[in-house]
């Protein structure tokens, strides 16, 4: 026993029960081994194939081509009626193609909350004679190792179920109204002419909210009786407009004996909304399509860069009959010599000379360009009806520079672009000018100018009227204006367009005569007519 002892605890260990132990080992690690592989297969061949959105999309994607057969495959339990169930679909909706895209997901298998668990939402958009747009959702369920869908009705449209359908149903409508802002109607045959023609513009800008092919509405039914309207008729609310028609008949009146082509526009200052626009005769929209070269009234926006670089109301400046500017001559209407005077009566009296020379010694290298943009040169506008830009090319060169410093040459604008430039400065900023209400205007943010500059041509403007070229036209106190006499064509005394662009109060406009000769003489008389014929508040 005791040779068994030390054999069994002591240094002299049998060798044949040591080696039999050791074989044990690599028998449990092979089965240790064995079975987590064993376990790991089991749990791979328990996995369900693919994922909810794989196979939705799988769903929408063959939809959106019509393959009822793939969709069918990824359908749990598909009813007799299913392929049958969409080609009805599309056949009562006058689809004539539709799209189904899986919406952006915020959980992988739940969009919405708890309610929403095992559903995955989609966007629908159809087209034809009636687009129509809605939301619908799938729900999805573990079938056979994979992924399927769930399918009732609802997942066509969520309100669908047996004994339902969807339908296309032509609907009678009154045709679209156009109101003034006050309310009234102006799209009918009574409306003024220049009325009217803005009409046609709004319905050619915003065809969708006129279009005929909205007469229909989308309606959930059972058996002929309609349960509900899904989609109303599109575009049945009245479109509403700026038009002030008491400011409308004031310059309509304005331009009564006025016998050549001429227009009027007027806007309130602080919004830029179009209250009038006035063409006579009809046909042509010169009001708002019409480029002109600007003449004198384009002064405002020079004298503007001149008084931001420095130039006080109150300096001495000199205005001669006739200047050299560049190799060309300037010279002042009636060859007219002020001598020396301020920049305030230059301004009143529109020396051509004085702003042509100070423009070239104190506005080259683009300032004068840089200017002209903020009151709206270059920019495209787009108030609801069809609308041209104001244009301000870069000069070529001092004689260029000069040129369109007094509105000639190759600058050219609107009366519509000439009434904004003078809204800006009544209000403090430049602001698109819009026909349509706020929400739909696409873009009416103010560009403020420097208040020196508003406040100076505050100055200058009123006292055009009360010293200066349109004195004699007999404006209601508290205008504030410009005269413009651009010329155009050739010739020793070439003809000349007509203007006066100002404000009084929160009204601000332009009149143009075309071939009207001295701004002074025709377009300004026009103007003071315009006001004076005004209601009181506007």
């Amino acid at each position: 026993m005791a040779s068994q002892t030390g054999t069994l605890y002591g240094r002299a260990r049998p060798e044949g029960p040591r080696r039999g132990r050791r074989r044990r080992w690599p028998l449990v690690l092979t089965v240790l081994v064995v079975l987590i592989v064993a376990a790991g297969a089991t749990v791979w061949l328990l996995r369900t194939k693919g994922s909810p959105e794989q196979t939705t999309d799988e769903y929408l994607s063959a939809w959106s081509v019509q393959d009822y057969a793939k969709m069918r495959e990824l359908v749990a339990d598909p009813p007799t009626d299913f392929e049958s169930w969409h080609r009805r679909f599309r056949t009562d909706l006058k689809v004539e193609q539709a799209t189904f895209t899986r919406s952006r997901s915020t959980g992988p298998f739940a969009d919405n909350g708890p309610d929403d668990d095992g559903y995955l939402s989609f966007d629908v958009r159809l087209t034809g004679p009636r687009d129509w747009t809605y939301g619908s959702r799938l729900k999805l369920v573990e079938r056979d190792g994979a992924w399927k869908v769930a399918w009732t009705p609802a997942a066509i449209h969520p309100k669908l179920k047996k004994g339902l359908s969807l339908r296309l149903v032509a609907q009678k409508r009154d045709p679209v109204s156009v109101l003034a802002a006050d309310g009234t109607e102006i799209g009918g045959a009574d409306a003024p002419g220049s009325v009217q023609q803005l009409v046609e513009g709004i319905k050619q800008t915003y065809p969708d909210r006129f279009a005929l092919g909205g007469d229909s509405i989308i309606g959930l039914y059972k058996g002929d009786e309609l349960v509900e309207r899904l989609a109303q008729p599109g575009g049945t609310e009245p479109f509403s407009t700026t038009i002030d028609l008491k400011v409308h008949a004031a310059g309509a009146a304005a331009l009564e004996g006025v016998t050549k082509p001429a227009s009027l526009v007027a806007l309130r200052a602080s919004t830029a909304e179009i209250l009038a626009v006035v063409n006579k005769p009809g046909g042509f929209n010169r009001a708002l399509l019409g480029k002109y070269p600007p003449g004198s009234t384009f002064k405002v926006v020079t004298a503007s860069a001149l008084v931001a670089d420095g130039v006080e109301p109150g300096r001495t400046v000199t205005c001669p009959a006739e200047k050299n500017i560049g190799g060309f001559p300037f010279h002042n209407a009636g060859f007219k010599d002020y001598g020396t005077l301020s920049f305030q009566d230059a301004f009143a009296h529109s020396c051509n000379t004085t702003f042509g020379e100070m423009s070239v010694a104190e506005l080259n290298g683009g300032r004068l360009a840089e200017v002209a943009r903020s009151f709206g040169f270059g920019v495209p506008i787009k108030p609801g009806v069809p609308a041209v830009r104001a244009e301000f090319p870069d000069p070529k060169d001092d004689t260029d520079l000069a040129s369109a410093s007094i509105g000639q040459g190759r600058v050219l604008a609107s009366p519509l672009n000439m009434a904004s430039v003078a809204a800006a400065i009544a209000s403090g900023a430049w602001i698109p000018p819009r026909i349509v209400s706020k929400e739909m205007a696409s873009d009416d943010r103010p560009r403020p100018l420097e208040r020196g500059v508003v406040s100076a041509l505050r100055k200058l403007m009123p006292a055009v009227v009360t010293d200066g070229t349109a004195k004699g036209a007999h404006f209601p106190a508290g205008t504030a204006g410009k005269t413009g006499t651009a010329e155009y064509g050739s010739g020793k005394e070439p003809p000349a367009h007509s203007w006066f662009i100002g404000y009084k109060g929160d009204v601000a406009f332009a009149v143009i005569v075309e071939g009207g000769g001295a701004g002074s003489a025709v377009a300004a008389p026009v103007a003071a007519r315009f006001l004076a014929a005004l209601p009181r508040n506007p």
